[in-house]
């Protein structure tokens, strides 16, 4: 380093207004805004230390000569010099923040070989860059305690002191290269006293009479007397019809409140599920107070939307999760957890400080368990999180014997087995003692219950040849189809004209694949269910008498098997064949609350090994690219097919962006809701009906029947993704 170093030094080329951002302004305001997100006090020097030194790089002769005279973007590396300054210090997941800044969390020996050189004295210059950087921020490398965290809580840690210096860098730059974007992003807090007396409002709204609506109220009742309790791992278990969702939320805004919390995260396996329980949530408390975040999700700011600051602002905060309430997915939400890349994991540390309402959390893969459970430990236990785990079919996530699940989870209701008792509205029956049968068979089964009825199956290939088969047998009035091999605007079409037939009593058929068995509220007097593993079941017999009107007598629910009726996978079949066993044991068992449970631990044990890929294994040797390439709540690789022969409305879509050069996030979403997933196999297979588009989307061109979507051989049916 010679004298003639520059005496001013900078962060970023110019902006608009042609200035420079200037380096020790950025260090410093990214500093501070780490800081800010620190949830504990004791985090908070590490957290400004970590902003601090990010940019420490930027000190280099040659990274000022590349903001002055121009080059190729990231010609001079600069991520490494603060990581290696930081393992100096000792500050280690300082340092792997900070050598991660641009590229996503490193592997440990990735990280090591970046960083060794610094710690063995081998980078030319690198006394006099601290000296100049210290100088400058008059920094002191004694004033920062160290962390006494290890293991994975230490791994979660170094992911949250990563998010929030993500998040804080970005912050500065925006503010100084866009200063509107940056005004669009007003915090909004969390106004939990005006929610609170606005969900009471509506509350009060609802029925008072008939004895469900007063175990409602007493539930409720129950379930806030205990929001005071201090943050951690809950469980609301309540059968379908109960106001599982707004019972949840009038508990998260009292615990929020309780105990100073930011925000609350509504997590849904479905997208179908989002938007009718945002609808709900925006009903009453507003539409400015609710963000919704998932892969259909309008992320694009548009030309017409300029005037639209809330549109503005939703789409900013989808970045970071600084919101009120989100409402988001499973596999958003998870996926952001064990990420390693910058995008991603921006928002986690608006995990911190929140309440966080699981949906549906049967429905969590049980090959990734093991991982998603210890995240969620090391999270709660570094973040000040409360995790409340909601459905009407709670699986075992607590520690036992040989199962490294959650030390406690505290019940919202003390005795869900009197609620399930008191509810019951269906009687379980099972067609030939579950001997298989075949189409015909369980044609006449459904012929003689001579009512509206649903069928559910395991496959897409049982359920177009029951359909087809049923097309000139029975007296009902309208015959439906439901599966993935339908593209999204024709399911949400087929379930608003099934709906309207039920409200106006006509006697339907819908036979569906297990899409329908969450998030779908239909109320069928008779369901007809595939066997199927016990939380495909219940979930199913959740669509039979769904509101209790069909009196002491209540719906019907049939259990059968078809002869090769076919199973997803192997661990599928394997868990239905354990719930058979169940079943046969005493039918009575499928209206007990803890059968589930009991049920859920058998098939943890039995069939899945709930690490599958070794995961933890993963995070205790601090490898956070590996665990991000290995973590999927969806793992089933699928290529999406724009579906052309839809309707007019998809042709002249295709027709205005097949001459774009590139798609925007709006384009895509439009296509979405025409678009359907299939495996690998069948474009192999019908490849000379697909055309691969110079923007890289692919198109369908074959036939698309609007009773059953992609219109394929039965046989072929289950090479698409079910």
């Amino acid at each position: 380093m010679t004298e003639s170093s520059p005496p001013r030094y900078y962060a970023h080329s110019e902006n608009a207004h042609g200035e420079k951002h200037g380096l020790l302004e950025h260090l410093l305001e990214t500093a501070t805004l780490a800081q800010s997100f620190a949830s504990q006090e004791n985090y908070k020097k590490l957290f400004y230390l970590t902003g601090l030194l990010h940019d420490l790089g930027k000190y280099q002769n040659e990274f000022q000569s590349y903001l002055k005279n121009g080059g190729k973007r990231g010609s001079v590396p600069h991520a490494s010099w603060g990581a290696g300054y930081a393992r100096v210090l000792g500050f280690l997941e300082t340092s792997f923040s900070i050598d991660g800044h641009h590229k996503g969390l490193p592997d440990n020996s990735s990280w090591k070989y970046d960083t060794e050189p610094y710690k063995r004295g081998d980078v030319l210059y690198f006394e006099e860059i601290k000296k100049i950087f210290i100088a400058e921020t008059n920094f002191d490398e004694t004033a920062t305690e160290k962390i006494n965290l290890s293991g994975f809580q230490r791994e979660m840690f170094i992911r949250y002191l990563f998010s929030a210096l993500i998040d804080s860098d970005w912050l500065s730059t925006e503010k100084y290269f866009n200063p509107e974007k940056s005004i669009l992003r007003e915090t909004v807090k969390l106004p939990v006293d005006e929610m609170i007396l606005k969900l009471e409002s509506e509350l009060s709204k609802k029925s008072k009479e008939g004895e469900i609506n007063k175990l409602r109220n007493e539930t409720l009742r129950e379930v806030l007397n205990k929001a005071s309790f201090s943050p951690g791992f809950f469980s609301l278990a309540l059968p379908t019809g109960m106001g599982k969702t707004l019972t949840s939320l009038s508990w998260a805004l009292r615990h929020a409140k309780e105990n100073g919390l930011n925000r609350i995260i509504i997590v849904l396996p479905y997208i179908n599920i989002i938007d009718q329980t945002a609808k709900i949530i925006k009903g009453i408390l507003g539409e400015e107070m609710v963000l919704e975040h998932h892969s259909s999700y309008n992320e694009e700011i548009t030309e017409d939307e300029t005037e639209d600051p809330l549109k503005k602002r939703k789409i900013l905060a989808c970045e970071n999760w600084d919101y009120p309430i989100i409402v988001t997915t499973t596999v958003q939400f998870f996926e952001s957890l064990f990420s390693n890349k910058t995008s991603k994991c921006r928002k986690v540390h608006n995990i911190a400080e929140a309440v966080v309402i699981f949906d549906e959390v049967q429905t969590l893969p049980k090959e990734v368990l093991l991982p998603t459970l210890q995240m969620l430990k090391d999270v709660q236990a570094t973040m000040k999180t409360s995790f409340l785990f909601c459905t009407a079919t709670q699986p075992a996530f607590e520690k036992r014997q040989g199962f490294a699940g959650i030390e406690e989870i505290k019940k919202l209701i003390d005795a869900p087995e009197l609620i399930y008792q008191k509810t019951k509205r269906v009687e379980y029956f099972l067609i030939k003692r579950l001997e298989p049968i075949d189409c015909d068979t369980l044609l006449e089964a459904l012929i003689k219950e001579n009512s509206p009825t649903l069928v559910i199956l395991n496959t897409k290939k049982s359920a177009l040849e029951l359909f087809n088969h049923s097309r000139n047998i029975g007296n009902w009035e309208k015959r439906y189809h439901l599966s993935t091999s339908m593209c999204p605007s024709h399911r949400k079409e087929v379930i608003e004209n099934i709906r309207e037939d039920l409200n106006a009593k006509k006697n339907i058929l819908v036979v569906s694949t297990q899409l329908i068995e969450a998030g779908v509220d239909f109320d069928f007097p008779v369901v007809f269910r595939a066997m199927a593993p016990l939380e495909a079941i219940i979930q199913s017999a959740g669509r039979c008498n769904r509101e209790g009107k069909l009196g002491k007598q209540g719906g019907k629910v049939f259990l059968f098997k078809l002869i090769d009726g076919g199973m997803p996978d192997k661990t599928y079949s394997a868990c239905a064949s354990y719930a058979e066993e169940f079943i046969k044991s005493g039918i009575e068992r499928l209206h007990k609350h803890d059968t589930f449970k009991e049920y859920y631990s058998g098939t943890v044990r039995l069939f899945v090994d709930p690490d599958k890929f070794k995961i933890n294994d993963s995070r205790e040797r601090f490898n956070f690219k590996t665990v991000s390439d290995s973590y999927h709540i969806i793992s089933e690789a699928t290529q999406g097919l724009f579906i052309y022969h839809f309707n007019d409305e998809t042709k002249k879509l295709l027709h205005s962006l097949e001459y774009k050069e590139f798609l925007s996030r709006n384009d895509y979403r439009k296509m979405q809701a025409f678009t359907v997933q299939v495996y690998k196999y069948f474009l192999i297979k019908n490849s000379s009906m697909c055309k691969i588009m110079p923007q890289g989307f692919m198109v369908w061109y074959g036939n698309y029947d609007k009773n059953i979507g992609l219109s394929v051989e039965p046989l072929d049916a289950d090479k698409m993704i079910l």
